[in-house]
């Protein structure tokens, strides 16, 4: 599946959160969302979603439009997203969290599903717990399980591997481009994790103050800047 954005702004009162923004990215594609905090990268997730509506622009996934009723609830069959802002319900075990969702998305073999899920993610030993009682990185594991029950064409990830410990963070990464390479997912990433993005992403869009200021392969954006990596990088752009 495509995501093409078309003019996308979201205005809160006095405040410019999105202006303006244009990209596309291609079936099969990792794309990394990378700036500052505040810069407006969460909004865009969130009018991607169809969660926030834009104050003007159109988000078209395949060829149509988010807001189009008619079509909205069968592309987001297809969505799935991870956010450290959405917090799954915390009296809820581990195991039924990955119910509800999966239930919510028609997932059949439902149970095997589950079971695979948690299996990979390292989720086994606490599968009868309450979210509410786990760490930030074993919840941010659960997210994940639950961003994967429905096999999503289209993943939006904001900063999955936060909380996470190195060799966790290392093995989600792997989980990731292996799920994008097998399943030939369309994945946006928001990330501050620079090793990350030059790892998992195509092309990087750079974004600041709401605007998307710089875009390219990590590659290119550190030669066109001249600097050794993409962390150096991104703290000339942001601070220019």
């Amino acid at each position: 599946m495509t995501i093409e954005i078309k003019n996308l702004s979201k205005q809160y009162n006095s405040i410019s959160a999105v202006k303006n923004i244009n990209f596309n990215i291609n079936k099969g594609s990792i794309v990394g969302l990378l700036g500052p905090n505040g810069c407006g990268k969460t909004t865009t997730i969130g009018m991607i979603l169809g969660l926030i509506k834009p104050t003007v622009g159109e988000v078209f996934i395949n060829n149509q439009n988010i807001e189009n009723e008619n079509s909205r609830t069968k592309i987001l069959e297809k969505v799935n997203f991870i956010s450290p802002y959405v917090e799954l319900p915390k009296k809820l075990t581990v195991e039924e969290n990955l119910k509800v969702y999966g239930r919510m998305y028609g997932v059949n073999n439902l149970k095997e599903k589950i079971l695979e899920l948690m299996e990979q993610l390292n989720l086994i030993d606490f599968r009868k717990r309450k979210t509410g009682e786990l760490s930030s990185g074993q919840k941010n594991r659960i997210s994940l399980a639950k961003a994967l029950i429905n096999d999503p064409e289209i993943l939006l990830l904001d900063e999955p591997t936060a909380s996470l410990d190195p060799d966790v963070g290392d093995y989600i990464r792997g989980y990731i481009e292996n799920f994008a390479s097998k399943k030939g997912a369309t994945i946006l990433l928001a990330s501050h994790n620079m090793n990350e993005v030059e790892r998992l992403c195509n092309e990087v869009l750079m974004m600041k103050n709401g605007e998307i200021i710089d875009k390219g392969t990590c590659s290119s954006l550190i030669k066109k800047h001249g600097r050794k990596n993409l962390e150096e990088t991104f703290l000339k752009i942001v601070r220019e």
